[in-house]
């Protein structure tokens, strides 16, 4: 997969990974419709980019919305050939977390994509060709301690790529999952569960503790990379592959592991 001249749509687009990807997808000669909730951010990114790109504000969890950015990107640049599902929220701590915590994540980090792959894969099934990339979390392969919405819908977001690739692949839709662990992004400045600090201090830790904490640019030109090979797990920390097998091949130990590793957090 060349991104060269393809149409792109990017969500969550108005900073961190989802402007990494507008501005590498721009660089690469792509055109992109930068999308986020803040609609302000969106058009900031896109101005930087250049007339090769163009911002559109709006809940992307809305299939209206995501309606929209469909129609804006035919309308401006021609047919979506790549759609970056890259949006997500934390979501609240732990079976403390509210209701609408758990609806927010569940609408976000999953339906998201489901409603933005139910308007974009039948006709990529009539051309014959289209990429959806889903960015979810080492925390849908893994868990994430100190959240339980963001760890049970992140692991939904990579069961829906599975099921995607598995059921579109052969006709054409390629699918990739993007698995990283720290970024350097908002959610790693306190908006993972942005209301309860201290369970989102510890959360943050957790993912700090784990491994290094990439730029964005660094993840952005992993994914590229990864998917001009068209590999569907994109790992831009390689490790999270070793702990995923040492998970399945003893899941008891992986457990307890886990238990110890937060233990020691919180000591």
């Amino acid at each position: 997969m060349e991104t060269a001249g393809k149409v792109a749509i990017v969500t969550g687009a108005g900073a961190g990974i989802g402007a990494a990807l507008a501005a590498r997808l721009v660089a690469g000669d792509a055109r992109v419709v930068v999308a986020d909730l803040d609609g302000d951010s969106a058009a900031k990114v896109a101005a930087e980019l250049g007339d090769k790109a163009i911002a559109v504000g709006g809940d992307v969890a809305d299939e209206q919305v995501v309606a929209q950015l469909i129609a804006t990107a035919e309308r401006e640049f021609g047919p979506v050939d790549l759609y970056f599902a890259n949006a997500g929220i934390g979501g609240g701590p732990g079976l403390d977390s509210t209701e609408d915590q758990w609806a927010a994540a569940i609408d976000v980090n999953v339906m998201a994509h489901v409603r933005a792959a139910k308007l974009l894969v039948p006709g990529w099934v009539e051309r014959g060709e289209g990429y959806f990339v889903s960015t979810a979390s080492a925390a849908g392969l893994l868990t994430q301690l100190g959240s339980a919405p963001y760890s049970v819908t992140k692991h939904a977001a990579v069961a829906f790529a599975e099921w995607l690739s598995i059921t579109y692949g052969d006709k054409g839709v390629r699918v990739s999952c993007l698995c990283p662990m720290g970024v350097d992004t908002r959610l790693l400045s306190g908006d993972l569960i942005p209301e309860n600090p201290d369970a989102a201090a510890f959360a943050i830790k957790a993912v700090k503790t784990a491994g290094a904490v990439l730029s964005t640019e660094d993840v952005a030109e992993t994914v590229i990379e990864a998917m001009a090979a068209e590999h569907f797990l994109i790992l831009p920390h390689p490790e999270v592959l070793q702990m995923y097998r040492n998970k399945g091949a003893d899941y008891d130990r992986w457990i307890a592991g886990m238990r110890r590793f937060q233990e020691a957090l919180r000591g």
